[in-house]
């Protein structure tokens, strides 16, 4: 028994579709000995006939968290589906009890078990939940022969999912759906998602192989995606300058973003995409452009972009402090730009882009009194003129990338 066994009061058991048959003696151990049981209808019903507390989820599901904290002197027992640390309710309970006082004892999950049924390594799929998650978050898992993992929100998910998927350009997708895996009930469906026709689905995990259809603009997951994918009014950093920048922001796990003057988004999406766990808010002055960004934030897979409409540098002033800031607008307000450089930690990095002359004086004079370094960032076509063919250069850009210290 470790250290931390000894302080658990709140154990969390993965249970599977075979039920209390199919629990190691540790789960069944700490059944036995629990004096209050905690979970939904489905897994309080596979105790039978027992007569110890039980409670079922509250929604907000806080409530219920509020009252398992007056447990800690009792043995509490929390039932839950499959692996409780995969997108499961483990995660939350040891965020707010300390892992010290959590005992989990998994059952094996959703997405191992489908990997067995597919023959699919699970080192090589996607897995994500749209339990209690916009669908939209597919989109950013979508790029040629990718292969993703689902958990499904109910039995509607696999035919909207099949909607989505050819609305997206990938309607040549071969899903399966999965339902009650390791019990009885246990059935397997297989389709094309151009022509998925099963309406309802039980209790199921999706498996999608990604198909795209002819033509379509390469989706990655590296930046830089392809012009044409954006809603925009011309006020867009171009693909090859949006590559560049997103490897200056270098995306980190759980760091906060400001895309400052964000125009269509694409730096904000981007850098969610690139780095699931991070988190952005795009600031954009022109009312217009905010449908604009959240529809590119919906279409490309990252619906939790925050979007705020106002006048930098006031409207930054009420937001939560980010570790990294990426200026695309205003670069030439210098307001602005000591105002980013204020407001960032110790370690926090900031990069603008600049086009116009006084754009590019403001952030020379910002180096000169912060450091860091400026690059000129020159790229050249080649376009059709009549027969024949020359080099169209594009706006020069040039970038500031610092780190405060």
């Amino acid at each position: 028994m470790t250290q931390s066994d000894n302080k658990a009061w709140l154990s969390i058991i993965g249970i599977g579709e075979d039920g209390i048959a199919g629990l190691s003696k540790s789960a069944c151990v700490a059944i036995d000995t629990a004096e209050i049981f905690v979970g939904g209808k489905r897994h309080l019903a596979m105790l039978g006939n027992d007569k110890r507390p039980q409670m079922t989820w509250d929604s907000p599901l806080l409530k219920t968290i509020d009252k398992i904290r007056t447990l800690k002197n009792k043995q509490v027992c929390v039932l839950a589906t499959g692996d409780p640390m995969c997108f499961g309710i483990g995660e939350t309970l040891i965020r707010e009890f300390g892992p010290q006082h959590c005992r989990v004892i998994a059952h094996q999950s959703a997405f191992s078990m489908a990997c067995a049924r597919l023959g699919w390594s699970m080192a090589e799929v996607d897995t994500l939940t749209l339990h209690g998650r916009p669908l939209s978050m597919v989109n950013s898992y979508l790029r040629p022969h990718a292969k993703l993992l689902i958990l499904s929100a109910d039995g509607n998910t696999p035919k909207q999912l099949a909607q989505a998927l050819k609305t997206s350009g990938y309607g040549q997708s071969l899903m399966t759906v999965l339902e009650h895996m390791g019990g009885p009930k246990e059935k397997r469906f297989e389709g094309v998602a151009k022509s998925w026709r099963r309406k309802n689905c039980d209790l199921n995990t999706i498996a999608v192989h990604c198909i795209p259809d002819p033509g379509l603009p390469a989706h990655t997951r590296l930046a830089g995606l392809p012009d044409e994918l954006y809603q925009q009014d011309g006020m867009l950093s171009k693909q090859d300058v949006r590559a560049i920048t997103l490897a200056a922001i270098a995306p980190a796990p759980g760091q906060l973003l400001w895309d400052v003057g964000a125009g269509a988004g694409s730096i904000a999406i981007e850098y969610l995409r690139a780095e699931p766990t991070a988190r952005a808010i795009a600031i954009e002055r022109n009312t217009q452009r905010m449908a604009l960004i959240a529809a590119n934030a919906e279409n490309l897979g990252v619906p939790q972009l925050q979007i705020v409409q106002g006048e930098a540098p006031e409207v930054l002033k009420s937001l939560e402090k980010p570790q990294v800031i990426f200026i695309g607008g205003g670069v030439s307000n210098a307001k602005i730009l000591r105002y980013c450089w204020r407001v960032l930690p110790k370690g926090g990095r900031l990069i603008a882009n600049a086009v116009t002359m006084e754009g590019q004086t403001c952030l020379y004079d910002f180096m000169k009194r912060q450091g860091g370094q400026l690059s000129q960032v020159s790229i050249s076509k080649m376009t059709a003129m009549g027969n024949l063919h020359a080099w169209r250069a594009m706006a020069t850009v040039i970038q500031y990338k610092g780190m405060k210290s």
